[in-house]
């Protein structure tokens, strides 16, 4: 008999949608455990990468979330939201040369031109 935690209960919707609920109560550390899972089962739903990637921000893993943000990135070099918080999360490593290219695309995306 498998022992499933409350972080694998249920449906993958279902898990979604609480991973959803955790998130926006600033549940950081439990969103990430559910939405792990649900990216390792679905490893091409951007938006489960994105939420995780923004879980892994909020909770200061800032290298685990440049990873997923790279590789949404590789699948959808257009991901504008992707590449603006690719870009923020390496300024807030300290790394404002590498961030500003990437925000000067998501920039570009969202139609903001420099003054």
């Amino acid at each position: 008999m498998s022992e499933e935690t409350y972080y694998e209960y249920g449906t993958a919707g279902e898990r979604w949608d609480r991973a959803q609920l955790f998130f926006e109560a600033k549940e950081y550390g439990t969103a990430v455990r559910i939405l792990r899972g649900l990216v390792a089962e679905h490893p091409d739903q951007t938006a489960q990468r994105l939420l995780l990637a923004r879980a892994y921000y909020h909770s200061a893993q800032l290298s685990r979330a440049e990873e997923e943000l790279r590789t949404v990135l590789e699948r959808d070099p257009v991901e504008h939201y992707a590449r603006l918080m690719l870009g923020r999360t390496l300024e807030r490593q300290g790394r404002a040369a590498d961030a500003a290219p990437h925000l000067r695309m998501a920039a570009a995306m969202a139609g903001e031109l420099p003054e």
